[in-house]
Formats: structure tokens, C-alpha cells, sequence
């Protein structure tokens, strides 16, 4: 149904086009032909906003979820979808394939995945030449995909990125008569300055861009306080805050949990196996946990190593140098006699800066500290997040207005974390309450230091200890609440 309506809207667009041309031709004739196609062109425009406009009865309980990137890293908007399946709405999500999204969004039959392909521009002449082109055609393929969709009562897009999707989603709902809600996580144009700087022609045009046609949304969502104050100071645009909250699969994890994802780790990641043990052995046995053979009952060794994880997508707004040097020192620490344990550093996530970041590591020789860069499945990322001692999060916002979502990811694991400093970070890390705020990497080291000391006999006392306690005081509201208190009385507002 949706396909032979696009098909008649593109014949319809078609028949237009060709009545202007035709009647501007025409009118070098006489009157006549002037009003006829004017009458003309009016009819098929008129009939083409009908088609498009055309509604059922299950138009309200439709909205389209759109992210001009990889739906599988995209968890905010996976989290969207499923919110509004859970409220019975049918779900056209539509995005970049590539990493496996969570297996509830695959395995939910309200939602429905549109993959669209990320095109590129022309590979020769100037970058600028290149950079047009791909907008151009992207814009197309966008505007073709959700054409053939059915009426929507909702377009919920995320930005960035929102060249070229703000316009075109814009368009398709002003032409059909759907609401268009942005969700802003940042903007677009300060992530561009990172690598073109703040003055090149193309960053000022994308922060015009964005703010003249961020505009013409219907309602906006954002991530902080300090975005939503933002948009309406500079931009007049009125928002509203939905914080990142954890979802219910994000929690601590049990000591058995704990075992058998260390045991299915181990086969492929060394720093998971016991030093001179090949996995597969008689004994269950990982670097961190082991089980009685005689009861099949699970502990957490003695003489573990600290696990360490830090969560990235591999952008330039994040040093891992930092991380790296922070290491260096613990290393020198441990070296130094110091009552500190080894270190296995998780490093999660994808992404452009990724292979730079592994040659370095290659690099480095320690015998104390044992760094890995794995890519987990969406089910097992929260479960090692549960599992781990401590976070780390080098995330700093190009805007300084967002706030790291994997920071809240561990927290709902009850999981303390250290976090680079950034405006608008006490938003959701509390320093000396759920973790540490540093600066550089040796504020990192030392902190590292304090809170790892004589452990693991410091992983209920001390300020680790204490941190966890605090944060499984505040609980904290979970997606789901968070999600119905702010985002559903705009879709069901009339």
C-alpha cells in the first residue's frame, strides 16, 4: 500500500514538473495558456497534497523514529522505539544499518526497522564538491524513504546529525501533515569544529543551519538543563529536558552472571584467562572468578585484578592519551611498592580513532595493567558494566551542553565512576558523592590510586565503597517513568 502510494506520488510530482515547464513555455504564447496551466498545476498540486496527506484510522498510533546514523549505537532513539511500543504505538524505525541493535528492538513486532544506506559524494575535485554532492543525494534517498511510509503522526528525529535530515524531515511533514519533534543531543556544528575549527565557512553554515530550521519542529526534546536554556537564550527555541536514564537492564550483576560472562569472554580476550591457563581447562576458572568444583558454587578470587572499563565511541572529543598516561603512572605505582592490585582496562566501542588509539597500546609495556578493546554484544555491554569496579569516562562535550550517556548507563549498575571535567557534568556526576571529577591525567592516576588501594579488601570500604552505597541509595528513576512523565504528553497534546 505504501509503495504503489509513493509510486503515485512521484508520478504526480512528475506531471507537475512537467506542466510547469510546459507552461512556461506556453505562456510565451498567449493568456490562455497562462491560466490553463495555472488551473493545471494547481489540480495536481492539490490532488498530490491529498495523497500525501490521506489518514486512517491508525495514523495517530504511527510514529517514525529517525537517526541519520547507525541504529545499533544509537541507544537514546532504540530507547525511544521501544517506549512507544510499549504505549501500543507501531513503530517505523528507520536508520544506518550496521551494529546489531538491542535484540529487544529486533524481536519487538511493533517496530519496524527501514534501513537506509549512508551515501557518499562525489571521490573527485574539491572536498567542498564532495561534501554537496553527498547532502544532495542523501537528501533524496531521505525524502524518497519516508514518502513511501505510511502517514505518519509523528516524526521523532535525532541531531546531530541533522544535515541534511532537519530539512527533509521538515518537508515530508509539512507536505503530509505529521508533528516533528527534534531530540537534541548536541549539536551538530560544534562536533564539526573539532576537526574543520570554529570559523571555516562550513561549521558557520551548519550552526545557521541548524538554527533556522531547528525552528520549525513542532517540539523539542533535549538532554540537559543547560542545552535547554541554551536553545532558548540563543536559538528561541523552547525545549524540553529528558534526561538519559538507565533502563531496567542496566544493574548490578550476580557473582554467577559475573562467571559465566568471564567464561565465555576468556575464549577469545587473554586478559579475561588465568595467567598460564588456556580457557576450555578442567577447572572453571577466569582472572577474576572461579568455581568449586565440589558445590558448583561461584566466588570472586582473592587475588583478582581491578577491572577497569570505559565505554567510547573512538571521536575526537574524547583523549584517550589521558587514559593512557594515567595507566603509565599506576604502573610506576604498583612498581613502587605500592598496596594496589593489577588493572584490566576495558575499552568498548567503535569507532574512527579506534586503530590510532590500538597502535598506541601496542606500544606500551606493562606487566601490572592489561588493556583490551573488545566490541560486546548489546546484551552483554550492561552485564560487564555490573561487573566492573570502577568507570572511567573521558567524554567532553563539543557543546559543553550534553551529558555522556555510559556515565549513566554505570551509575544504573551502581557502577562509580572517574569523568573528565566539562560544563554542565555536575548534571549528573556528583564529585565526592558518586564518584570523581579530574582534569588531566595526573589527577586520574592519583585517583585511580585512592580509590583501588589495598584492594579488593577496599571494594566495600573506603570511598569506593562508599560511592556504591550512594548510588544504590538514590535509585533514580529508570527510562520508562522518565520517558512517560515527559515525552508522551506530546504525542497524545492535541
Amino acid at each position: 500500500m505504501a509503495d504503489a502510494s509513493a509510486s503515485m506520488t512521484l508520478a504526480t510530482i512528475s506531471l507537475i514538473g512537467f506542466t510547469l515547464l510546459a507552461g512556461f513555455y506556453l505562456t510565451t504564447l498567449n493568456l490562455r495558456w497562462t491560466l490553463v496551466s495555472v488551473t493545471v498545476t494547481a489540480v495536481l498540486v492539490t490532488q498530490l497534497l491529498r495523497k500525501l496527506r490521506r489518514r486512517d484510522a491508525l495514523t495517530e498510533r504511527r510514529v517514525c523514529v529517525l537517526v541519520l546514523g547507525d541504529i545499533g549505537r544509537s541507544p537514546r532513539m532504540q530507547y525511544h522505539a521501544l517506549s512507544l511500543s510499549k504505549h501500543g504505538y507501531s513503530v517505523t524505525f528507520v536508520g544506518f544499518p550496521g551494529t546489531k541493535p538491542h535484540q529487544d528492538v529486533i524481536g519487538d513486532e511493533r517496530i519496524t526497522i527501514i534501513p537506509i544506506t549512508e551515501v557518499k559524494g562525489l571521490q573527485v575535485g574539491p572536498r567542498m564538491v564532495s561534501y554537496v554532492t553527498k547532502v544532495i543525494l542523501q537528501s533524496l534517498q531521505l525524502l524518497l524513504v519516508l514518502l513511501k511510509t505510511d502517514v505518519q503522526s509523528h516524526i521523532l528525529m535525532q541531531n546531530p546529525p541533522g544535515l541534511p535530515s532537519i530539512v527533509v524531515t521538515w518537508l515530508v511533514c509539512g507536505l503530509r501533515g505529521t508533528r516533528f519533534i527534534i531530540d537534541w543531543h548536541n549539536y551538530g556544528y560544534t562536533i564539526m569544529a573539532l576537526s574543520h575549527g570554529p570559523d571555516h565557512p562550513i561549521v558557520r553554515l551548519a550552526q545557521w543551519y541548524e538554527q533556522l530550521f531547528g525552528r520549525f519542529s513542532s517540539h523539542n526534546l533535549c538532554v540537559t538543563n543547560a542545552m535547554k536554556e541554551d536553545l532558548q537564550n540563543n536559538w528561541n527555541i523552547k525545549a524540553t529536558t529528558l534526561y538519559d536514564k538507565p533502563p531496567a537492564i542496566f544493574k548490578e550483576t550476580s557473582v554467577d552472571l559475573k562467571h559465566q560472562l568471564f567464561m565465555r569472554l576468556a575464549k577469545t580476550i587473554p586478559q579475561f584467562q588465568v595467567c598460564g591457563e588456556r580457557p576450555g581447562g578442567e577447572t572453571e576458572r577466569t582472572a577474576f572468578t572461579g568455581r568449586d568444583p565440589s558445590d558448583l558454587s561461584v566466588t570472586l578470587t582473592s587475588g583478582r585484578p581491578a577491572l577497569l572499563i570505559s565505554s567510547t565511541s573512538w571521536t575526537e572529543d574524547e583523549d584517550f592519551s589521558i587514559l593512557l598516561k594515567a595507566l603509565e603512572d599506576y604502573e610506576g605505582f604498583v612498581k613502587a611498592g605500592a598496596s594496589l592490585p593489577s588493572l584490566v582496562c576495558v575499552i568498548t566501542g567503535k569507532g574512527p580513532q579506534k586503530d590510532h588509539y590500538r597502535k598506541l597500546i601496542d606500544t606500551l609495556s606493562f606487566e601490572h595493567v592489561k588493556i583490551c578493546t573488545p566490541w560486546l554484544e548489546a546484551e552483554d555491554y550492561p552485564v560487564l558494566l555490573g561487573s566492573a569496579d570502577l568507570g572511567v569516562c573521558l567524554h567532553k562535550s563539543s557543546s559543553g551542553l550534553d551529558l555522556p550517556m555510559k556515565v549513566v548507563d554505570m551509575f544504573g549498575c551502581c557502577l562509580p565512576v572517574c569523568a573528565i571535567h566539562f560544563y554542565c557534568l555536575h548534571e549528573l556526576v556528583k564529585h565526592e558523592e558518586n564518584g570523581l571529577i579530574f582534569k588531566d591525567s595526573e589527577e586520574l592516576s592519583e585517583q585511580l590510586k585512592s580509590l583501588l588501594w589495598d584492594f579488593p579488601g577496599c571494594e566495600d570500604e573506603g570511598k569506593l565503597g562508599q560511592f556504591r552505597r550512594n548510588l544504590r541509595a538514590s535509585g533514580g528513576q529508570r527510562w520508562d517513568q522518565n520517558w512517560d512523565q515527559n515525552v508522551l504528553p506530546l504525542l497524545t497534546a492535541p
